[in-house]
């Protein structure tokens, strides 16, 4: 075992030693090269997240894995979901109908059900993406009445503000899990909140699922 990949795996086990055994741990892989990848992976993890369509896709096919998990992170435009979605176990960060029709025609063009999550803004950023509550229950309603064949919301997810101040932090992932409680129709899994920098404080206010990249893979 190379140094890279020893280390590698003590900040993964560091990790997984604090988190509850209902939280999924998504490792992002974005920009890192795929010997660093497989060095994950033979340290046991499989849910690897990609915010670049391109790099997602080739990574898969580089692998060509189906017990990899792959989820696609970043802000998603509709003209590059068809390269995703043969490959993408879970797309976060949904923030349009129109971005979910997209995702369920080519899902049905590939012959399968796609799984996503609704993104909520709860950051004071501005340019951070996101629905607001208004929109949130309007894309919720559109769904009651006119469906998806092949794609299922699986839950919400959402960024905090980037900031050094933990009860701001706190607050923001109150108010989404908050959201994920009070719209929950029965069927969601996954409330996704947390990064390297702020999971911790995303696990205390109920996150079930969180995305660390600098932490196992170190400084981009």
């Amino acid at each position: 075992m190379t140094q890279e990949a020893s280390l590698i795996a003590d900040r993964l086990a560091s990790i997984r030693m604090d988190l509850p055994k209902d939280v999924t741990l998504v490792a992002v892989s974005k920009t890192k090269p795929v010997e660093l990848l497989a060095d994950a992976l033979s340290a046991g993890q499989l849910d690897l997240g990609e915010n670049r369509t391109q790099e997602m896709a080739e990574k898969a096919v580089h692998f060509a894995r189906p017990d990899i998990r792959w989820h696609h992170i970043g802000h998603l435009q509709t003209n590059k979901v068809k390269q995703i979605v043969p490959h993408a176990h879970l797309i976060h960060a949904v923030d349009s109908r129109r971005l979910l029709d997209e995702i369920d025609k080519r899902s049905r063009t590939a012959n399968r059900v796609s799984s996503v999550l609704l993104q909520l803004h709860i950051a004071q950023e501005s340019e951070k993406h996101g629905l607001d509550d208004s929109g949130l229950m309007a894309l919720l309603e559109s769904l009651e009445t006119h469906p998806l064949s092949h794609t299922k919301v699986e839950g919400l997810m959402g960024m905090a503000t980037f900031t050094d101040d933990s009860t701001q932090v706190a607050k923001e992932f109150k108010r989404l899990r908050q959201q994920f409680d009070a719209l929950n129709p029965g069927r969601w899994t996954t409330c996704s909140m947390g990064m390297s920098g702020d999971w911790k404080i995303a696990i205390d206010e109920g996150s079930t699922l969180v995305r660390i990249g600098s932490a196992i893979f170190g400084q981009r």
